[in-house]
C-alpha cells in the first residue's frame, strides 16, 4: 500500500506502509545509530516523534522480548529505506513489520532517508505527518504544533538480585528501563516517582540518591519541578540523564534552547574535561543548555560536545549533584560512560547516614 510523508515545508516522501495504516502527525527527526532500533523506538524521549534511521537497512536482526525500553512503541510513526521482512537473529521473537502491526505502530518503507535527513538538517526538524494522501488540508494542518504528552507514572518499588545496600529515587520523566538496569546492576534498589511528587514525599520514601530521568519535550513545560529539585539537590547526592540533564540545569538559574536537527545516534564524541578524556556517546535530545546562561549559576561544565560545544554535562559547586546530557546507561550504545553511575553510587556511599537524619533535614 502506497503512502506519503508530508513535511510542514509542503515536501513528499513516496513510499510503502507496513504496520499500522493509520494517519499519524509527529516532529520528524532523524537517528544516526546503525542497531538498536528497538530501544529507539520504545525510549520515551520519542514520544510523539515521527522517527527517521539514517541506516539504510532496519530491522535485520528482528525484535526481540527483552529490550524494550518502555511498554511498546513509543515514536508515533518510523522512517526507513528498507526494512527487513525475513530478519535472522538468535534472540529474534518478531520482525520489525510483525511486531510494528502488532503494536499499531505506522512505519513507511522506501523512503530516501538520506535525502530526507539532509533536508532536516539545512531546514531543522517539523511537523510531519504518514497519509494516504497529499492534501493542502494536511500541509496546512501541520503548522500547528503537536502537543506532547508525558507518559504516566505510578510509585514503584524495584530490587536488584543482589541485596541492596542503597535506595535510589528516580524522578520519571519518560525513564528507560537500562537505567534501572544499570542501577540494579550495582546493587541498588529504586523507587520510581511521578514528577508531581513533592520532595518531603520522596524523603519519606527512605531515599539515599535521587535520579532525574531522560523524557519528552521541552523542558520548560517543567516549571512545577525545579523548586521539588532545588531542595532535594541540598539533601540527597543527585544525579539527571537527558531531560533530568536539562530541568537540573534550569533549576540552577541556567536556560535551555531548541537545537535546530538535535542530537539523535550512538556516535556523539564527548569530552570529559575533569579526567580529560573524548569518548562516545548514546543521545536522543532536541534540546540543550545555552552555556552563555551559566554565568553567575553555581554551575560548572563537566563534559562537552565535540562537533558543535554543546554542554553535555554540569555538576553543582555547592552541593554532590550533577548532570549529563547523554545516556550513560548505553542502550543502544557505547559503553564508555557507564562509570558515571559507579561516581554517583561512590558519592551516596561517602554521605549515607542514618535515614533519621535525612527526614530531619527534610522538615
Amino acid at each position: 500500500m502506497q503512502r506519503f510523508l508530508v513535511l510542514a515545508n509542503g515536501s513528499v516522501y513516496p513510499g510503502t506502509a507496513f504496520g499500522s495504516t493509520q494517519p499519524v502527525t509527529g516532529e520528524i527527526v532523524f537517528t544516526t545509530g546503525m542497531t538498536g532500533y528497538q530501544e529507539a523506538i520504545t525510549d520515551a524521549s520519542y514520544h510523539h516523534q515521527i522517527l527517521t534511521f539514517t541506516y539504510p537497512l532496519i530491522g535485520n536482526y528482528g525484535i526481540n522480548n527483552h529490550d524494550d525500553e518502555a511498554n511498546g512503541p513509543q515514536a508515533s510513526a518510523i522512517v526507513v529505506h528498507e526494512v527487513a521482512r525475513h530478519p535472522r537473529n538468535w534472540r529474534c521473537d518478531l520482525s520489525l513489520t510483525d511486531w510494528a502491526t502488532a503494536n499499531n505502530l505506522p512505519g513507511i518503507t522506501g523512503v530516501d532517508t538520506r535525502a530526507l535527513t539532509r533536508e532536516i538538517r539545512e531546514v531543522g526538524v517539523m511537523n510531519a505527518a504518514l497519509v494516504d494522501e497529499v492534501t493542502p488540508a494536511v500541509i496546512d494542518s501541520l503548522q500547528t504544533p503537536v502537543p506532547v504528552t508525558q507518559p504516566q507514572t505510578v510509585p514503584t518499588i524495584t530490587t536488584s538480585a543482589d541485596a541492596s545496600q542503597y535506595r535510589v529515587g528516580v524522578i520519571d520523566f519518560g525513564l528507560k528501563r537500562s537505567i534501572l538496569r544499570a542501577l540494579h546492576e550495582r546493587g541498588v534498589q529504586t523507587v520510581t516517582f511521578p514528577p508531581t511528587t513533592s520532595a518531603a514525599a520522596i524523603m519519606a520514601s527512605g531515599v539515599d540518591g535521587v535520579l532525574l530521568s531522560n523524557g519528552p519535550g521541552n523542558p520548560t513545560d517543567h516549571a512545577d519541578v525545579l523548586p521539588t529539585i532545588r531542595q532535594l539537590q541540598t539533601l540527597l547526592p543527585l544525579m539527571a540523564i537527558c531531560l533530568g540533564h536539562q530541568l537540573f540545569a534550569l533549576a540552577n538559574g541556567a536556560t535551555t534552547f531548541k537545537l535546530k536537527f538535535g542530537h539523535r545516534g550512538f556516535n556523539h564524541a564527548v569530552r570529559d574535561l575533569q579526567r580529560g578524556t573524548t569518548a562516545f556517546t548514546s543521545q536522543n535530545h532536541g534540546y540543550a543548555v545555552d552555556p552563555q546562561s551559566l554565568a553567575g549559576t553555581q554551575l560548572t561544565v563537566t563534559h562537552v560536545e565535540i562537533t558543535d560545544h554543546t554542554v553535555e554535562g554540569l555538576r553543582l559547586q555547592d552541593h554532590d549533584a550533577f548532570s549529563v546530557q547523554f545516556h550513560p546507561d548505553a542502550t543502544p550504545g557505547p559503553h564508555d560512560y557507564t562509570y558515571l553511575f559507579d561516581d554517583f553510587i561512590a558519592t551516596i556511599a561517602a554521605h549515607h547516614q542514618p535515614q533519621e537524619a535525612y527526614h530531619a533535614q527534610a522538615q
